[in-house]
């Protein structure tokens, strides 16, 4: 049993590792001209970042609606299937959209199918590991983000290279069907554990409203908007600003764009570690750690004349990135009422996301607001996630602090008590 809950979890890795591929193809596609000119997005940075932003809005509005729905009547291994069914078929139809207006909608919809992915990958864990044990596998099964992100580009770039950029569309719709859909059938098993109160009656609705009043949701949210700001923006940027700004050559851009994330496969084992190590009222430390560090080494790539100091502190940053991700899914595994940690972190993402989304262009109009085209003007904007980051992390340790003091006294008063 406990090596089968361990294979869901690799299972859920590499689910995500595919889902990420879908998410940044078009990173890849915007420093590709076919592609530019079949769209008409020649020379229009917001326009190239709005291909990005929809993708998430369509995400981050099934994040927070479509959750509640997923968790109050079916299990983590159906919804998973339904959910990737779908993005196949949205990736499939982004090859055959004629125009921009088709193009969008696709993406729209992509995101919407992907929404629920990382609720119903934090109701998992949370079914089939203890509270002090979630961690590890918060941290291995979120190792899909780096590794879908390190090895998209190079997979991305060498399909649009030797396929076209249509092509490589049917690709990943293929990948996700031959590899994503089998593993969810064969490997995700429901929990043996009974079905929570709060999910056999009342309805989605109620279920969503008694998420909202999670504790510290508020704090947490934040966290989770400057960690996905940064997410999307570097991801949709990085390529772009290593090639044109840089001068990298294609080979070395995707090298370059994609080293960050591999490194955050190493750092983000190390966060989780950490974070059963600590109580859970001192998580939110890893949190501020990763946002210093982070913060810092986007400084250095901004300041720096060598575009390879540039390219190798991007990559420090992507481990201070990765090393603070365990930490979000944890605290809310945490803090959540049982039969309601997908619809919380459902929320906390989905919201996370519809915000994050403005990134991609926002970075684009911080391009192009001064004389010329100036990418790394961008890239301060993720410095100010990552400060705010840590700002956020110690306000959460010390209201965590701050509650966990207040149980121990209230339990040692009903201890002392006749």
């Amino acid at each position: 049993m406990q090596s089968k809950r361990w294979v869901g979890v690799i299972v859920l890795m590499i689910v995500v590792s595919i889902a990420y591929v879908d998410r940044i193809n078009v990173s890849l596609m915007i420093t590709n001209a076919d592609f530019l000119h079949a769209l008409g997005l020649e020379g229009d940075r917001i326009a190239q970042g709005r291909l990005v932003s929809l993708f998430l809005f369509g995400y981050g509005l099934s994040a927070w609606f479509i959750t509640p729905l997923f968790e109050f009547r079916w299990s983590v291994r159906t919804s998973l299937l339904i959910s990737v069914l779908l993005w196949t078929i949205f990736t499939g139809a982004s090859a055959v959209a004629s125009g921009m207006a088709a193009f969008l909608v696709c993406r729209l919809l992509l995101g919407g199918a992907e929404g629920p992915l990382f609720s119903l990958k934090t109701m998992y864990v949370r079914e089939h590991f203890a509270p002090n044990e979630v961690g590890k596998p918060n941290a291995v099964s979120s190792l899909g983000v780096s590794i879908g992100l390190g090895l998209g580009y190079s997979i991305v770039s060498f399909l649009i290279v030797h396929f076209g950029w249509r092509d490589s569309f049917w690709a990943l719709a293929a990948l996700n069907l031959a590899i994503g859909l089998p593993l969810i059938a064969l490997f995700i098993r429901p929990s043996a554990a009974p079905r929570p109160a709060s999910r056999k009656e009342g309805s989605a609705v109620s279920l969503f409203l008694s998420a909202l009043r999670t504790p510290h949701l508020f704090w947490i949210l934040i966290v989770e908007i400057c960690t996905l700001s940064y997410l999307w923006g570097a991801s949709t940027w990085l390529p772009s600003y290593l090639k044109e700004a840089r001068h990298f050559s294609l080979n070395e851009m995707s090298i370059f764009a994609g080293l960050p994330f591999f490194v955050g496969v190493v750092s983000n084992v190390a966060g989780g570690s950490v974070v059963d190590l600590l109580p859970r009222s001192k998580a939110p430390v890893v949190i501020v750690i990763g946002g210093i560090i982070t913060a810092i080494c986007v400084t250095l790539a901004i300041l720096a004349e060598n575009p390879y100091v540039a390219a190798s502190a991007l990559i420090f940053a992507g481990a201070g990135w990765g090393f603070q991700s365990p930490a979000i899914p944890s605290l809310v595994q945490h803090v959540a009422k049982d039969g309601t940690v997908g619809t919380t972190y459902g929320i906390i993402n989905g919201i996370g996301n519809l915000v994050s989304a403005l990134m991609p262009m926002m970075m684009g109009a911080a391009m192009t607001s001064r004389s010329g085209d100036n990418l790394a003007q961008g890239f301060w904007l993720l410095v100010g996630t990552q400060l705010l980051t840590a700002v956020t992390g110690l306000v959460l340790v010390a209201r965590l602090g701050r509650r966990t003091g207040e149980t121990s006294h209230a339990a040692s008063l009903a201890a002392d008590a006749p």
